[in-house]
């Protein structure tokens, strides 16, 4: 039968993207693995790749047509078949296959699932899901419209279903939304802007971590003396061809090596549960023209000093010409966002969901200090602040974390170890 190629979900937010080039052409023999087109999302410009073999029937979508998760966008067929005019009403199954069977995915899908969830029903009625995952989100109480999937053109799937938790039968009826405030009326001269995919995602998911995620700030000042003088040797030592390192890149050892020896902060609220991770894998927060990207360091508690600046450099790069991965997003535990470089001294963050901390850093001042002796003198400051999300880190644990991050920045030979 058919195979039609819908809209892949390529990244953890992604809602919709842009078709900017087709790579095949109507006749044209795939296989798996095969690159389809090229597609740009709210983080990147990735290719979309073939699940299944077959020949180019038809190719429903233009060039540049921004398209919704799940529509369906050519057709793959098999020998003797023939490409239909129009795109199936409601997009089909994606191509490819899950541990779910392929007959049990043919089957109409339940119009209806998790009746006790009322005025929330018919909107996970509408997620794209298995018949086995609606299945076991019925029997678990499991709210679908919550579950980001995995399976092809973003459908949940079993998997997807196994660490989620049950929400609430009791549902709080007639609760009115909050009022919009309109901005001020635009003049003739006024320019309107129209959001991004980033930007439009970037507002969803602040918007719900400050409303949603109980936030609260601590700051410290250390000595940034130590870091600059180990710099400046580093660097010397290395010679021109050499990778440079930068502040950014001590902070960042510093920051994974932290939460090993303070691993209360390298965790996740997951409802009645909170969940500690045994690596620390360190989101980037990378500036672009149209927003905010943080790419992952995964394991960054295991690597040296110099692996950390290179990755992150790479990612940094790639980042700004929409050249990562999907999974080069995903799975980061803790964020670190450095402004230091903007001459900005301190500052607090919002924390990036779902991931319990993230750290502010600011620039190097040069300021009076009292030293050891007791002497006013001249002396390099940073400020580093953490913004806590106060479900999962209590006062006390953030306290100690910033502990011990002073603790390695103020003597950073000890990362070097």
């Amino acid at each position: 039968m058919p195979n039609f190629v819908q809209m892949p979900k390529l990244s953890d937010t992604m809602t919709e993207g842009t078709l900017l080039k087709w790579l095949v052409k109507v006749g044209d023999k795939v296989e798996v693995g095969d690159p389809l087109a090229e597609v740009e999302t709210d983080k990147a410009t990735m290719e979309m790749v073939a699940f299944d073999d077959g020949t180019v029937g038809a190719l429903y979508v233009e060039e540049g047509t921004k398209t919704a998760l799940g529509e369906t966008l050519a057709v793959l067929l098999d020998e003797g078949e023939e490409a239909p005019n129009k795109p199936p009403a409601g997009g089909t199954m994606a191509i490819g296959s899950d541990e779910d069977s392929k007959a049990e995915e043919q089957q109409t899908t339940s119009p209806d699932i998790a009746q006790n969830l009322e005025s929330g029903g018919d909107k996970a009625a509408r997620v794209k899901a298995s018949p086995l995952a609606r299945k076991i989100a019925t029997a678990q109480n499991i709210d679908l419209s919550k579950i980001t999937g995995s399976g092809p053109g973003g459908r949940i799937v079993k998997r997807d279903l196994e660490n989620a938790p049950a929400v609430s039968t009791s549902v709080v009826k007639d609760v009115k939304p909050p009022a919009t405030i309109s901005p001020a009326p635009a003049a003739a001269q006024d320019q309107r802007i129209e959001l991004s995919s980033m930007r439009a995602i970037i507002a969803e998911r602040l918007l719900a971590s400050k409303t949603q995620i109980p936030h609260f700030y601590l700051h410290v000042e250390l000595d940034a003396e130590p870091i600059m003088g180990l710099l400046k040797q580093a660097n010397i030592a290395a010679g021109e061809k050499s990778n440079k390192l930068t502040i950014n890149d001590v902070i960042l050892k510093a920051a994974a090596s932290a939460a090993v020896a303070e691993p209360r902060v390298n965790a996740s609220f997951d409802g009645n549960a909170i969940i500690q991770y045994a690596d620390v894998n360190l989101s980037v927060a990378i500036a672009l023209d149209d927003g905010l990207v943080t790419p992952v360091i995964r394991s960054a508690q295991a690597k040296s000093l110099l692996e950390i600046s290179i990755e992150v450099k790479d990612l940094a790069q790639r980042a700004r010409s929409k050249k990562l991965s999907p999974d080069e997003f995903n799975g980061g535990t803790i964020t670190v966002s450095n402004l230091g470089a903007y001459g900005i001294n301190s500052f607090d963050a919002i924390i990036n969901p779902p991931q319990a901390m993230i750290l502010s850093i600011g620039g190097i001042v040069k300021k009076p200090v009292v030293d050891n002796d007791g002497q006013i003198v001249v002396g390099a400051r940073m400020d580093v602040g953490i913004s806590c999300d106060h479900r999962v880190v209590d006062g006390a644990v953030g306290a100690s974390y910033l502990s011990e991050l002073k603790k390695r920045l103020e003597n950073p030979a000890s990362i070097l170890l």
